[in-house]
């Protein structure tokens, strides 16, 4: 093997990652997270860019073969590392401790149970599992999502949708609670205030920003009688991996509970089952299992004492 490592460019690096991520995946993530965990990350207005450069690939004779990145926050650290080169855990591990800066929160390496090697090599580190999250995954070959839209509401052609519409949307089931209502933008200059016009474009920007492998003409927005938009669930379908990996989904507070999301997962359903989905992504409310998600992704994080 011909190992050589290079660090993350964010504009010539994107398609490398995608490769990666695609290649290494199964659906259990015994290689890592899905290609669209990263991509999604990266190019969100949330997303702190600061670092981007620490994130580092291993390649083999060019081909990238592993990569240790950060999603948020920056001291959370991920790892995908393709079969056949686990003899490059230990060396992962090592610049993952070494390399990104320390915070008062420790440095966490946020591994997949499937990730052995890695997992052992962090272990020689010194590091133990401090703690667990299980993410809820539907398994199309196994079950259906067959949930009615409920009355009063329809659907909006994602393609011709409004992009101010759905930054509301995202606006006010993400945020309206910490940082008011839409038409109040502004945070005050204790909390670091930024102006009206850069709130606005940061949440317009989620919606309409050219991601280079998001498939928008999946995403599912739902409407009430009033053309306004209440529930938005973005879809990003890996084809290669038969994977939909949903994100973001999200319900206006007024609406919730009225069975608006199960409504919008059912129409990925029905939309992607055709084209050969097997698995959609979901998360670890327990409402991903009520409605019908029985799978599960279980990632620890390791830290040292």
């Amino acid at each position: 093997m011909n190992i050589t490592t290079k660090q993350f460019q964010i504009l010539t690096d994107i398609d490398m990652v995608w490769k990666l991520m695609t290649e290494a995946y199964d659906h259990e993530e015994n290689n890592g997270p899905a290609a669209p965990f990263f991509e999604y990350a990266v190019t969100s207005p949330w997303h702190d860019r600061d670092y981007l450069r620490l994130n580092r690939f291993w390649l083999d004779d060019g081909r990238p073969v592993a990569f240790v990145f950060y999603e948020q926050p920056v001291n959370e650290l991920y790892f995908v590392l393709k079969p056949g080169y686990e003899m490059l855990a230990d060396e992962m591990i090592e610049y993952a401790e070494t390399a990104y800066p320390k915070f008062e929160d420790p440095l966490a390496l946020v591994l997949s149970v499937g990730q052995k090697a890695l997992i052992e090599a962090a272990e020689r580190k010194g590091y133990k599992c401090d703690y667990e999250e299980t993410d809820r995954i539907f398994d199309f070959r196994t079950g259906k999502l067959d949930h009615p839209l409920p009355a009063g509401y329809h659907f909006v052609d994602s393609e011709h949708s409004d992009p101010l519409k759905s930054a509301k949307c995202l606006w006010d089931g993400f945020n309206s609670e910490e940082l008011g209502p839409f038409v109040n933008w502004e945070i005050p200059e204790k909390d670091g205030g930024r102006t009206p016009h850069e709130l606005y474009q940061n949440v317009l920007g989620a919606t309409i920003s050219p991601s280079p492998h998001a498939t928008y003409q999946y995403t599912v927005i739902i409407a009430d009688e009033n053309e306004e938009y209440v529930c938005f669930s973005g879809m990003w379908w890996v084809p290669e991996n038969k994977l939909a990996y949903m994100e973001p989904l999200c319900t206006v507070p007024s609406h919730q509970h009225k069975g608006l999301a199960a409504a919008a997962l059912s129409r990925h359903d029905s939309v992607l089952r055709p084209l050969g989905a097997e698995i959609m992504t979901g998360g670890g409310n327990e409402f991903y299992q009520k409605i019908g998600y029985k799978g599960v992704h279980i990632r620890r994080h390791y830290t040292k004492a």
